[in-house]
């Protein structure tokens, strides 16, 4: 069962990618093929700019959520929303995503954004048809140790134990649907 992590920040020590190295053993250890795509290796053009379907990173992106039967993002939070490569890349996409499970890890800098998924999810569910969990991981700075350093992890057992959750609740609904969901 493919479960793709897609760590969805530009910034050289991300905290959602520290979310999705978790995510990826936890979904591993469960016996789930979990790749990881890393956005900072796949860099996309706008959505909209001239020549992307030749783009190799644009391909990689498309071919990666296609072979995928549910998708875990970390996404960092900034300004009460998902980054901008998250949603460009959720275009450039675009209905590779349908009939997918779509889970969120989120990397905050403050307590208040805690929703902020809420408008991408329901986009994904009404345009692709998508499945969402609703066990999503919200973390702020003081939930890793090391902040900002190439040893970052998560400190948080709150936070470790909500990984665990969506590694499973994941994992769970992804294998409770028939692979004829997808072609329906």
């Amino acid at each position: 069962m493919n479960i793709t992590i897609i760590s969805c920040s530009l910034h050289p020590q991300s905290r959602s990618y520290v979310l999705a190295k978790e995510l990826s053993e936890k979904l591993c250890h469960l016996g789930a093929d979990a790749p990881l795509v890393d956005l900072r290796e796949h860099p996309a053009p706008l959505c909209g700019t001239s020549g992307i379907s030749e783009n190799p990173h644009v391909q990689f992106l498309q071919e990666s959520i296609e072979q995928a039967r549910a998708i875990i993002l970390t996404v960092p939070i900034y300004n009460y929303d998902i980054n901008s490569a998250a949603k460009n890349m959720i275009e450039l996409t675009g209905r590779r995503w349908s009939k997918k499970v779509v889970g969120f890890a989120c990397a905050a800098g403050g307590h208040s954004s805690y929703m902020s998924v809420m408008s991408i999810a329901n986009s994904l569910m009404l345009d692709f048809r998508c499945l969402i969990n609703p066990r999503f991981v919200y973390a702020t700075g003081d939930d890793f140790g090391n902040d900002r350093t190439p040893e970052m992890f998560v400190q948080s057992e709150k936070i470790n134990e909500r990984l665990d959750e969506l590694a499973k609740s994941t994992f769970t609904l992804t294998a409770a649907l028939p692979s004829t969901w997808e072609s329906t």
